[in-house]
């Protein structure tokens, strides 16, 4: 079973997607604030993370450079989700060494799901 952690700190979507996640037979683990994260992803050596940019103690963008800074998670698929839109932003996390980048308001919870299982094929 494929695990997923999730860093988000907004509770209404963070519960949404992870129910979906669920119901789609992945294994879901979750944080609320990158410290939390960082440590999870160290932890639980997760198969994909979904990573919201704007967070509570270390901001996405520190949770990023973090990760891709350690040789045993370079190659962890990362997966933005963020209210940030602007071409800088996405950018500078596809630079950092995210792989997708969506913003929430552009993309549904199912076409959330739908990123998420076609980069675990």
């Amino acid at each position: 079973m494929k695990k997923i952690l999730i860093i988000e700190d907004d509770k209404f979507l963070r519960e949404l997607i992870v129910r979906k996640l669920v119901q789609e037979g992945f294994e879901v683990s979750e944080a609320i604030d990158g410290e939390e994260g960082l440590r999870k992803i160290k932890e639980e050596k997760p198969n994909l993370v979904l990573l919201d940019l704007i967070l509570p103690t270390i901001d996405g963008f520190e949770v990023l450079t973090k990760i891709k800074e350690e040789p045993t998670l370079v190659s962890l698929p990362i997966i933005i989700l963020s209210n940030l839109g602007q071409r800088e932003d996405i950018e500078r996390s596809l630079k950092l060494g995210a792989i997708d980048y969506l913003v929430k308001a552009h993309f549904t919870p199912n076409e959330i799901i739908e990123k998420v299982r076609n980069v675990l094929k």
